[in-house]
């Protein structure tokens, strides 16, 4: 049987978490959730505490981690942690309800036949609600520069909805990725990539956040685009496999 675990990291998301658990677990009752959350001042770590031991035992648990220290390395524990417990599929998703919960069985359809699987805004059947012109132009820009840089053919290279076979993430090597902000889930999918593993997008609608506030900043994207060109220049050309 396919073991699967959904990695949900949180920072003040106290007025998110508890719904989104929710409809997580009513569209896959079965799923492990692993939430990884960074001392939120909100204390949303104290919300999934009580629902993993009143609600969701033997589901749900928590990474509770000192302070903010980014997406990219909570992502990367959250790996290690499913890693080392012999997960088979492992996935990530936001927890702003910018990513459906509703989609997912559609993600473990196709991860069947894929290595990773990438919820895409940019394919014919995905898009974006609620997004001003600068958030579109930085996040469409974006993947499409990164693109161009790095010569994949992936429409969206800056989304978080993804879901990976763990031997995706064993042979990229995910303690050695270099990027820990916003750029971190391009250089999973370039990598991923360079191995010779199976690529599928899948169409989402991705909604903006109704409550707290985006993470996204004009430094963080600039400091992304310069990511790019790091990896271009760092990271090897594809194994053949």
């Amino acid at each position: 049987m396919t073991k699967h675990l959904i990695i949900v990291a949180t920072y003040n998301e106290k007025g998110n978490i508890e719904k989104l658990l929710g409809e997580i677990f009513a569209v896959v009752p079965d799923i492990n959730v692993l939430v990884i959350d960074d001392n939120s001042p909100d204390k949303t770590y104290e919300i999934v505490e009580e629902l993993a031991h009143d609600k969701y035992n033997d589901k749900l648990f928590l990474m509770k981690r000192a302070g903010k220290l980014g997406l990219g390395t909570a992502y990367i524990a959250g790996f290690n942690w499913g890693i080392e417990r012999q997960y088979d599929v492992i996935m990530h998703m936001d927890a702003d309800f910018s990513h459906n919960p509703r989609y997912i069985p559609e993600f473990f359809e196709a991860i069947k036949t894929n290595d990773l699987v990438l919820g895409s805004r940019y394919i014919k059947g995905g898009g974006v609600v609620n997004w001003g012109f600068k958030r579109k132009l930085m996040s469409m820009g974006g993947s499409l520069y990164s693109r161009i840089i790095l010569g994949l053919k992936t429409r969206d290279l800056t989304g978080g909805f993804k879901c990976f076979r763990r031997k995706v993430l064993e042979t990229i090597d995910v303690n050695n990725l270099k990027s820990t902000g916003y750029s971190f889930q391009v250089e999973t999918t370039y990598k991923t990539f360079l191995n010779g593993f199976k690529i599928k997008e899948i169409p989402i609608i991705f909604e903006d956040r109704i409550i707290g506030q985006s993470k996204m900043s004009s430094g963080i994207f600039v400091e992304a685009l310069l990511m790019v060109i790091k990896l271009k220049l760092s990271v090897k050309k594809p194994k053949l496999r």
